[in-house]
């Protein structure tokens, strides 16, 4: 879709809800195209490709708000849209602290090229080269008996935002993606594992035929997993599992968490709660970022926000609704759907590399479980108690020994955030990363 023809869908809408009795409105409309295989023991299983355009409108009376979205881009649909969503608002609950972000905080025009796409579609064919490649070569380490599948994807996207207070912009991107996960066995049973890797550009792509190995090699690593007699040690999360600490920090620093007040971190502003030489960046900024974008999803002017600088937190991430309701000016974190109001939430969300190599981190702990995969994070999210199974190894003398399995850890958040080690081993593969960490102490269950 031309930027032409969304821009007039978007006017018309929100002319429409004007003439239905709408004192604010604004319209998101998204335009998406993706494609899809899935490759399995040396077959073809699945060929997919969609294209979706939706339509998100929300209409303010007074301090009531109301949202609705459609697929029906005809001028009767979207009159009768508008009409629809009017009705909705004038019955809706007021909302104190609902409208539409400040006028003086919209960014104009030309916005920023953050060179988010090559918008290069492959084919059919060439998808399919990339999945099977990935499994042959996952398939070809010795020890592999089966796989559960590779998949190579590609996505593209654009998004439009109207508001009727002046603003109108664009963003958007594109996205390739390949995985596959195996199954190795032995004498003791049988283990899997998995790689991955997604880019904005292709030029940018992991090797599949590398992303298949490294895959069939980790599964072979597991095979015949020790189990653990409960202990307090060092625990280290690899890379790829590292990130999902900073998911649990952006969820505790989201503006409608901190409003509502069920956060772990709600009193902790301006506190130091990781060590002093920690920094973790929000960036929506980056070139060729995943969570990258020129605006925010209320058209507000974004910047980089230094979330955790030396250790202190120094911002919620917040909309402007959020922002009101905490006394506070947005920072440009909202995001937007067409299912209902904004939300909001990071953008690139990034864990500064440590001066420590992986090897060093382990010897410096000398002793203690590398996590390698996990599943069911729990965290309490007002008091940060934190749980989750995993698997991976145990190290002796920073060396990895036995692959171990069926364990669960547990922690504080707060006092894993605040001992947190950063490796140097930072590798981007989206939006939320961060290198290998290590926790001084968690608590092991298990035999």
């Amino acid at each position: 879709m031309q930027s032409k023809e969304a821009e007039s869908i978007l006017s018309a809408v929100l002319a429409d809800a004007k003439a239905a009795g709408a004192e604010a409105a604004d319209a998101v409309f998204f335009h998406s195209v993706s494609s899809g295989v899935s490759w399995r023991m040396g077959k073809l299983e699945d060929v997919e490709r969609s294209e979706a355009a939706d339509l998100g409108l929300r209409v303010l009376i007074g301090k009531r708000q109301a949202s609705v979205s459609t697929t029906d881009h005809s001028r009767s649909g979207l009159k009768e849209l508008a009409e629809r969503c009017a009705a909705m608002a004038k019955s809706a609950p007021e909302d104190p602290y609902c409208g539409l972000a400040p006028v003086d905080r919209l960014a104009k025009a030309p916005f920023r090229d953050l060179d988010l796409g090559d918008y290069a579609e492959p084919s059919t064919e060439a998808l399919q080269e990339r999945a099977a490649a990935c499994e042959e070569a996952a398939l070809a380490i010795k020890g592999v008996v089966n796989s559960s599948g590779a998949g190579a994807s590609y996505g593209e996207g654009q998004k439009w935002l109207m508001t009727s207070h002046g603003f109108f912009g664009q963003s958007g991107g594109s996205n390739h993606s390949v995985s596959v996960s195996v199954l190795a066995q032995d004498d003791n049973g049988m283990e899997r594992d998995y790689d991955y890797d997604s880019k904005t550009h292709l030029s940018n792509l992991g090797d599949p035929v590398a992303i298949g190995k490294n895959a069939g090699e980790r599964a072979v690593k597991r095979l015949s997993p020790q189990k653990l007699k409960s202990r307090t040690a060092p625990v280290v999360f690899d890379n790829r599992l590292s990130r999902s600490l900073l998911s649990h920090l952006s969820g505790a620093v989201n503006g409608g968490a901190i409003a509502r007040g069920v956060s772990f971190l709600k009193d902790k502003l301006g506190e130091k709660i990781f060590a002093e030489n920690i920094n973790i960046i929000d960036d929506p900024h980056v070139l060729q970022g995943a969570g990258s974008r020129p605006f925010d999803g209320e058209g507000v002017v974004n910047a980089r926000i230094d979330l955790i600088k030396n250790g202190v937190l120094t911002a919620w991430l917040m909309n402007a609704s959020q922002a009101m309701q905490l006394g506070l000016e947005t920072n440009a974190r909202a995001a937007r759907g067409t299912g209902g109001a904004p939300g909001s939430g990071s953008t690139n969300l990034t864990l500064e590399p440590g001066k420590k190599t992986f090897d060093e981190l382990l010897n410096d702990a000398k002793e203690g479980l590398l996590v390698t995969d996990m599943f069911g994070p729990q965290v309490n999210p007002n008091t940060g108690d934190y749980s989750v199974g995993c698997s991976g190894f145990w190290f002796e003398n920073g060396t990895v020994a036995d692959p171990v399995s069926e364990i669960t850890i547990a922690g504080n958040i707060l006092e894993m955030f605040a001992g947190l080690v950063p490796a140097n081993d930072l590798d981007i593969r989206g939006a939320t990363n961060a290198p290998s960490v290590l926790i001084p102490a968690m608590t092991i269950a298990g035999n």
